[in-house]
């Protein structure tokens, strides 16, 4: 499965409406072949809903002998039953961030791209699977909130908003992170959120500050809530020598591979960067999975599903 565009640096709207096919390949038992799976969410290892365990009584003839509980089993000695029941609806909201480090990629595509492609591929699956769906969509300059519904009209308006807050060539503002990045958009979501909402965080997570765990686990206390990390490989390692450029305010900005002290400089800030990350996942109690820009978003989202493709 291949998730094409258009462009490597941004994803349209129809683009994005197109991936409905790609999503609902996703449902399928043999949609992907089977791989190691990317770390997961913080409560289950499958996100969303399914049949949650609702309580252990004795055996009764005709349960199904698959349900028995053995450990409780073995502690009483007689036989207990796991009862289950479907899980209630429970809205959707997905927090995508296209601030102004995800217009970059080596490869691929853009990682604004690849965040606006999970996003969408996400919110058609949550409809299907009938649940709610909204979102927060911000970009470091603007911030938008769609309240989650059971509606494809409301799909429909968030993945326009998602195409419309990209970064386009010759667009790309150099400042407003601050004023709507991810501790804002994660403020946002603690207001919005109704107790037991299902959350999901897409970003670079290029912009954590200090306060950043203080609001992901405020947020995961009453929700359950997952964070996709889009990342490139450039961002990882540099490639042994040679120039390249990123994209910059004011135009490309170039880079020698080579130079020493460049490389010394760009480790230093990627181990400082990654070890910000993890301290700060690690406090809030949520282990998030990764994508690369030169990956496929089905590739990262698959583990996440539950058995019948649903995000859960």
């Amino acid at each position: 499965m291949t998730t094409a565009t258009e462009s490597p640096v941004t994803v349209s709207l129809p683009e994005l409406i197109r991936l409905q096919a790609e999503a609902r390949a996703l449902k399928l038992p043999s949609a992907l072949p089977v791989r190691s799976r990317p770390a997961g969410l913080k409560r289950s290892p499958r996100w969303g809903r399914g049949m949650a365990f609702a309580e252990v009584r004795q055996y009764q003839p005709g349960d199904d002998i698959r349900s028995i509980d053995w450990r409780v089993t073995a502690r009483r000695q007689e036989p207990h039953t796991k009862l289950y029941e479907e899980e209630r609806e429970r809205p959707v909201l997905l927090l995508c961030d296209l601030g102004p480090s995800l217009f970059f990629g080596s490869g691929g595509a853009y990682k604004q791209v690849r965040a606006a492609q999970v996003t969408a591929m996400l919110a058609w699956l949550a409809l299907w699977g009938g649940d709610q769906v909204g979102g927060i969509i911000f970009n470091g300059d603007n911030l938008v909130v769609q309240r989650p519904a059971r509606r494809k009209k409301s799909v429909l308006r968030l993945l326009d908003r998602v195409a419309r807050m990209q970064h386009f060539p010759g667009t790309l503002s150099g400042t407003g992170v601050s004023g709507a990045g991810l501790d804002t958009a994660l403020a946002e979501a603690r207001r919005v959120a109704n107790t037991g909402s299902q959350i999901m965080l897409i970003s670079d997570f290029l912009s954590l500050t200090e306060q950043t765990p203080r609001l992901l686990g405020s947020l995961a206390r009453n929700n359950t809530v997952g964070a996709l990390r889009i990342t490139d490989p450039l961002e990882q390692q540099l490639p042994a020598s040679g120039r390249f450029a990123v994209a910059g305010p004011e135009g490309p900005v170039w880079f020698d591979a080579s130079d020493r002290r460049f490389r010394q400089a760009w480790d230093e800030k990627v181990a400082h960067h990654e070890q910000q990350f993890r301290e700060c996942f690690r406090t809030a109690g949520i282990v998030p999975a990764t994508l690369l820009t030169t990956e496929d978003p089905a590739w990262a989202l698959q583990p996440l599903l539950g058995p019948r493709g649903r995000i859960g």
